[in-house]
């Protein structure tokens, strides 16, 4: 758990709004009305991972004692993103 600081709250709640979006627009997609909403939905699911990213990578400038944890966190993100422009780009 990290600290309750100021900084760690908000950039915690950023974190839980782009992660969660992450999800969300990948559900979205999958209800896709067409294949150009399925490619939007999916766009925005890679951006809101690479959001969540920045917020992670804060994080874990600011919690140095947390960073290997952080380190894996942002790996999974950037593999989410590198799985969604590979769907993205063969769909």
């Amino acid at each position: 758990m990290l600290p309750k600081s100021l900084s760690n709250i908000e950039d915690g709640k950023q974190l839980i709004k782009s992660s969660g979006s992450v999800g969300a627009n990948y559900i979205e997609a999958n209800e896709k009305l067409g294949d150009r909403d399925f490619k939007f939905r999916l766009k925005i699911a890679r951006k809101e991972a690479k959001e969540s990213q920045f917020w992670l990578i804060l994080l874990k400038d600011f919690n140095p004692d947390h960073a290997e944890i952080i380190s894996n966190l942002i790996e999974e993100s950037e593999q989410l993103r590198k799985i969604f422009s590979s769907i993205i780009l063969k769909s």
